[in-house]
């Protein structure tokens, strides 16, 4: 594989002049709409390229040894015990029944792996966003086969996540539960606190007052906790002989009473839909309960636009000009190793077409309109460092996206360290630039329009929040699987230590010991499996992720229910 990427590499490097006399035709029809990104690769910048390219080969290696990890969930022996004695569907499977097609953006799938407490593959549960009835809908779904569908921690913030993206784009949330409660050894990290398991419900109570439709399908265990998340659903589906809810089960009964009871009676399918009306919808089988819930969907009071109109959008929309895969030897290894980002939105956009804003002031970040599958954007790109210049342009146009109600995309790649201050001048300048920083900050953050931010590089220090960083509350937050997410980068250490002259030997070791732990702290799949972000996804891909993302975002507006919402609901 990794010779045929080389290989295509080198084709691509050959195949660039001739090319491009056979695209000019298609240039000049586009030129009516916005300028042409005209920028195949150089000879000059072959040496980068390749050096880029093998660091993408490693990192895609790498990459798919997580995703197979992943795909195992708990192992051969607990699928096998999940699927033959438990006699219940593994959620690949569910999927595939509840949507409408193999579309799905997963989000965090590397999510629970390499933490203080062991592999969590997918943190017990897996999150993302699929079409229900042509709906882009949130699915929360409880993997059992992970640790019995047991809640750790950072099961609990992958679920955050999810319901705050429901929250934020107003999307509808199907919940597939089949959970086992939480992990009472680290209890206190699960419940006592205000982002742990109870938000989950305060959410649920949120979501609602906001019009946005929750279904819960129970096709599994309902336990203690788990048992109030079904009941606060608008609609719940639940499956015969599979589902159960209630607080404690069999075994607390008898402890507690002396009574014998069997789970059916104490908490099963036919008691909730006939007895305590705690459920709306029975099913016999997982196959009843998806076509149930695809059904409940389907009533939700959303006018989606006509699918002919769609189509001829969709028919009108260009490919850029030039390879995604040429994706891969744009994206840096290393800050240095950093081409000119336009090269890069060139591979993003519709025709490769981009209207810069302030092209000649503040060169180090580029600015500018495009269209990606037809939506317009404004992209904020790092070419350099986050000058003064760089972030009063960056203020500029991000108010003027604002104003104008166009969605953001910040493609991320920041200096590696903060500059130093070795002269009054130079400090003069750094202050300079802090207040222009903050300027540009306070824009990203008072910003109402819809934000997507992707690490195509490093994501170092504070410049990264003027990128719309996981601070500031992008709608969606991806890495490329080259990124890099610290206060400072590996081999930077330096500029965090304070001088002393005296013990230069001593300080020479913590400088190469914080410098390995930045290494290894730093890799995009050690901030995925912490869920400070929303998945690493390949750079050939994102073109993809960001149209989906950007139709995502635009459903709300479909919602024929949706009203203003009162202030108290605006803190969440």
């Amino acid at each position: 594989m990794h010779r045929c990427m080389l290989r295509f590499a080198e084709q691509h490097w050959q195949g660039s002049v001739r090319c491009m006399s056979s695209t000019v035709g298609k240039r000049r029809a586009l030129r009516g709409l916005f300028p042409v990104l005209d920028l195949p690769l150089q000879p000059i910048q072959r040496h980068v390229y390749e050096a880029n390219l093998r660091n993408s080969i490693a990192c895609h290696k790498k990459y798919t040894e997580f995703r197979e990890k992943v795909r195992k969930g708990g192992g051969e022996n607990a699928i096998s015990r999940h699927t033959q004695r438990n006699r219940k569907l593994l959620v690949s499977d569910r999927l595939k029944l509840l949507l409408d097609d193999e579309e799905f953006l997963e989000l965090s799938p590397f999510a629970g792996l390499g933490l203080a407490y062991g592999d969590i593959p997918s943190a017990g549960c897996l999150t993302g966003i699929g079409r229900i009835n042509g709906l882009w809908c949130v699915i929360i779904a409880n993997d059992a086969t992970v640790k019995g569908g047991t809640g750790y921690p950072i099961t609990v913030k992958k679920q955050l996540r999810a319901q705050e993206i429901a929250i934020q784009n107003r999307l509808p949330c199907v919940y597939l539960a089949d959970s086992g409660g939480a992990f009472l050894p680290l209890q206190s990290e699960i419940f006592p606190d205000k982002n742990q398991g109870g938000r989950t419900f305060y959410n649920e109570a949120i979501m609602s007052a906001m019009k946005i439709p929750q279904v819960a399908v129970v096709c599994g265990s309902c336990t203690a906790g788990g048992a109030i998340m079904p009941t606060m659903a608008e609609e719940t589906v639940m499956v015969n002989r599979i589902g159960t809810i209630f607080l404690g089960g069999p075994p607390l009964v008898k402890a507690a009473t002396g009574e014998e009871v069997t789970t059916e009676d104490l908490g099963g399918a036919r008691l909730h839909a006939e007895v305590s009306g705690g459920v709306d919808h029975f099913a016999w089988e997982e196959k009843e309960a998806f076509t149930y819930t695809r059904n409940i969907i389907s009533t939700l009071n959303f006018q989606l636009p006509e699918e002919e109109e769609d189509m001829k959008k969709r028919k009108a929309e260009e490919e850029p000009l030039y390879s995604s895969e040429e994706l891969l030897g744009l994206a840096p290894q290393s800050y240095t190793y950093s081409l000119d980002v336009k090269m890069i939105i060139s591979r993003l956009t519709d025709g490769s077409c981009f209207q810069e804003f302030k092209a000649r002031y503040g060169t180090t970040l580029v600015t500018g309109f495009a269209k990606i599958h037809g939506n317009l954007v404004g992209i904020v790109a790092n070419n350099g460092e986050l000058s003064h210049e760089a972030a009063l342009k960056g203020t500029h146009f991000i108010q003027l996206c604002d104003q104008r109600d166009v969605p953001l995309v910040f493609l991320q790649n920041t200096a590696p360290a903060a500059p130093l201050t070795l002269s009054t001048e130079q400090a003069e300048m750094n202050s300079n630039r802090l207040k222009a920083q903050g300027s540009m900050m306070s824009a990203v953050a008072c910003a109402a329009v819809p934000k997507i931010t992707v690490v195509i590089g490093g994501c170092y220090g504070a410049d990264s929040y003027a990128m719309c960083g996981r601070a500031f509350d992008p709608n969606f937050l991806f890495l490329w699987p080259n990124a890099r997410v610290s206060m400072t980068a590996p081999g930077h250490a330096a500029s965090l230590l304070s001088p002393n002259d005296e013990q230069e030997d001593e300080q020479k070791k913590q400088e190469e010991k914080l410098n390995r732990r930045l290494e290894e702290e730093s890799s995009a799949f050690f901030s995925s499996g912490r869920l400070w972000d929303d998945g690493v996804i390949l750079p050939q891909h994102t073109r993809k992720v960001l149209s989906d993302s950007l139709d995502i975002i635009k459903q709300q507006q479909y919602q024929l229910s949706a009203e203003k919402l009162r202030p108290t609901l605006l803190r969440i």
